[in-house]
């Protein structure tokens, strides 16, 4: 059995325990409140500590803690030797994220759930066969009403999701180029970005939407194919090439796709990964420094102050 150590148990490490119960994990739980431990114990944690350095030896571990602690944590448990997965983003600092990959980034993956997503595998291939003609460009949207996390700005929470989704997509990132910002007296409420290159992308999130919007467009030259929301089941095609747009919009192909749990789908890779029978997760370290980088040019650009 995997013995996997666990750092955090939040609203998203909870998800992750019981996952890794359901691939048949023994997992060693740190968090900080007793609360929490008593909470992590009765999820079916075989054992709750107070701190990471207090975590015994495992197989690999998992980082759910805040994201501002993401950097500490990471280095801390990569002094042990094992396998590492970290909640995206990797860190939400520039210096944190190159001293992890210089110290362990042959073993430190990023758990960018959106690149094990089934409708954005499917626009992958679209993208790849040219049979809408060659990619131009991603449009992506991300929008909500309020952000649960306190500890750093929805841009480090929402962005790095459609920045690996480019990855996953183009196989590369384009670079930023332009980027607005839009605040209240709580702070940062709307981000959006475009980025150039061989192939474009336009992204926006925010929290100040009452509508909960994550779309993904992948607009060719010939055509467009959409996914409309994190739980579709199929992605919507629409063919242009020779169709004047005076008249009325041809029908949507609705191309169905086996509708799967990414994280579940993450952490199995990464299982996998640790028992030697499955090839690396996606989002290496390296990455995952790719998509910090990216993010604080995207900030620095709209004139956000640096993280620390």
């Amino acid at each position: 059995m995997i013995r996997i150590g666990l750092a955090g148990c939040g609203r998203w490490g909870r998800l992750i325990l019981r996952d890794l119960q359901a691939l048949g994990c023994e997992v060693v739980v740190a968090v900080p409140s007793n609360e929490g431990r008593r909470a992590a114990l009765a999820a079916g944690a075989t054992h709750a500590v107070g701190t990471v350095g207090e975590l015994p030896e495992c197989d690999a571990y998992v980082v759910a803690v805040p994201t501002v602690s993401h950097g500490e944590v990471v280095l801390e448990l990569a002094a042990r030797g094992r396998p590492l997965f970290c909640e995206k983003p990797l860190t939400a600092n520039v210096d944190s994220a190159r001293r992890i990959v210089e110290a362990a980034g042959e073993r430190v993956f990023v758990m960018d759930k959106w690149r094990y997503h089934p409708g954005v595998h499917l626009l992958r291939d679209i993208a790849r066969s040219q049979e809408l003609g060659p990619v131009q460009g991603i449009h992506a949207t991300r929008v909500q009403w309020g952000c649960p996390h306190t500890d750093v700005d929805p841009a480090w929470i929402l962005m790095p999701h459609d920045l690996s989704i480019a990855l996953e997509i183009l196989g590369d990132l384009p670079t930023p180029k332009l980027a607005h910002a839009e605040s209240d007296d709580q702070g940062l409420t709307t981000l959006k970005a475009w980025l150039d290159g061989p192939v474009w992308m336009h992204c926006e999130v925010g929290v100040r939407s009452p509508q909960h919007r994550r779309v993904i467009e992948l607009r060719c030259r010939d055509g467009v194919a959409v996914l409309g929301d994190a739980y579709d089941e199929h992605v919507a095609v629409l063919r242009t090439r020779g169709r004047s747009t005076s008249r009325p919009a041809p029908e949507w192909e609705r191309r169905p796709f086996a509708a799967s749990m990414p994280l579940l789908d993450e952490l199995a890779c990464f299982v996998a990964w640790v028992a030697g029978t499955g090839p690396a997760p996606k989002s290496s370290a390296q990455e995952g420094l790719r998509i910090v980088e990216a993010v604080a040019q995207i900030r620095a650009l709209a004139g956000l102050e640096e993280d620390r």
